[in-house]
């Protein structure tokens, strides 16, 4: 007689990722666990039996997300809307302690990475140590790889190294296995993330390796697109500019955060480096990479940026004509070297700075998108929405810049790389249409 066997409910979970890119591949590094492991992934908390909150704890405003959805799945809760509660990423690493006090409802906090011990409070009888692929959204066609993890910077603002620790590479081979089986899935396009991608390789190979990882992510096959993100501007590996510019792959993009350029804030910050060799590595960039998109960052409202430092950053963001840039306003952070300084800068202050570098910035860009008018370009397809495709060029990293929106006579899929033509332009986006053969 054979046993009788009953088939157990799946245990539903929702995963909910907050912050930057390398939160996003913890969140999918986990989810592919939960999903060896038999766990239904389910998009929303209301109604499941389990909610994990990958939270992000860089900046005040960050914080404040970060807290009120775990206050807004506490209630849900309280209601009985929503079974478990579980709380991870850099916020619950940070201020576990702090967070456990004030919202008891959570059922358990863990740090950065924990994913063991995430699978074994979920359920005991989950297998930890499964290899596992990360969950990668059904039809994806764009993804973003981690090269490595934390940060040796010594910069004064910047509470990352306190939550994520110090620069870790990941392996070479890891990361071409991992890129191989994104490829493998449909993955077209790779964007390669870190806390300072520029620092790769310093630990494991003794010096800075970057450009031999391009050159041999470039040739997996499948990947059309690989994409640099968060590149660190002092002692800059500039052997990565030949690889960019040879190699087809290699998209002529470069994000490099600067964060100022005033050099007593520059020092101050510890950012290692000046206005002037800013502008010098700038110029090699470009000249190195012709037609390079440029995109940086920049921090408003430091303890010491006086009105005449804030002018000469304008001035600078009008002479170096960035064709991507995003601010953000100064956060203390605890423990920063930077806290001791306090927070001296009214907050209309900053948020006036803010506009007034934005506003010129959005002239920048209405200006460099207007000259592409008449020019062929190949895009890359992400959706379709309102009888338009809503592609990316090579100047546009997904989710932070702009988009190109097609017009097509023939049906596009998303991952489809097209050729268009540029027929329109506003501040931020380009309108196309696709080129008949």
């Amino acid at each position: 007689m054979n046993p009788i066997q009953i088939d157990l409910p799946k245990k539903r979970v929702s995963v909910i990722t907050l912050g930057c890119s390398k939160n996003t591949v913890d969140s999918e590094a986990l989810m592919g666990l939960l999903a060896k492991n038999n766990i239904e992934l389910v998009e929303n908390a209301e109604g499941s039996d389990a909610v994990i909150i990958n939270t992000c704890g860089f900046i005040d405003v960050a914080k404040e997300e970060s807290v009120n959805t775990i206050l807004a799945a506490a209630a849900m809760k309280r209601d009985g809307n929503l079974g478990e509660v579980y709380v991870a990423g850099c916020l619950s690493q940070r201020y576990m302690d702090d967070l456990e006090e004030e919202i008891p409802e959570v059922d358990a906090y863990f740090g950065v990475t924990d994913f063991a011990n995430i699978l074994k409070t979920i359920n005991p009888n989950l297998r930890h140590d499964l290899i596992s692929e990360r969950f990668i959204p059904e039809g994806a066609k764009s993804a973003y790889v981690k090269i490595s993890e934390g940060c040796d910077n010594p910069c004064s603002f910047c509470a990352i190294p306190l939550m994520r620790g110090g620069h870790v590479s990941r392996p070479v081979e890891d990361i071409l296995l991992e890129a191989a089986s994104l490829a493998a899935r449909g993955v077209k396009e790779l964007v390669l993330v870190a806390q300072d991608s520029t620092y790769y390789g310093l630990d494991l190979y003794g010096e800075r390796s970057l450009a031999m990882l391009l050159e041999k992510v470039a040739q997996v096959r499948g990947i059309e697109w690989v994409r640099l993100m968060y590149a660190y501007p002092a002692k800059f590996p500039r052997n990565i500019l030949p690889v960019i510019a040879e190699q087809p792959a290699i998209c002529k993009y470069l994000d490099m955060p600067i964060q100022h350029v005033a050099d007593p804030v520059l020092r101050s910050m510890r950012r290692g480096t000046t206005r002037r060799a800013l502008l010098e590595l700038i110029g090699t960039i470009r000249k190195e990479v012709p037609g390079i998109a440029l995109r940086t960052t920049l921090i408003i409202g430091y303890p010491n940026e006086g009105e005449q430092d804030f002018q000469e950053l304008l001035d600078f963001v009008a002479e170096a004509e960035f064709d991507r840039l995003g601010v953000f306003s100064y956060s203390r952070e605890e423990n920063t070297v930077a806290f001791g300084m306090d927070d001296p800068i009214a907050p209309e202050v900053k948020q006036e700075r803010i506009e007034r570098v934005m506003d010129l910035q959005r002239s920048i860009s209405a200006r460099k998108n207007e000259a592409l008018i008449g020019r062929r370009e190949r895009v890359f397809v992400e959706s379709e929405a309102n009888g338009e495709y809503v592609c990316r060029s090579f100047r546009d990293a997904p989710e932070v810049d702009g988009e190109v929106y097609v017009t097509s006579a023939v049906p596009l899929e998303a991952g489809d790389f097209v050729e268009v033509e540029i027929t329109g332009a506003i501040d931020y986006d380009l309108f196309a249409e696709t080129v008949t053969p």
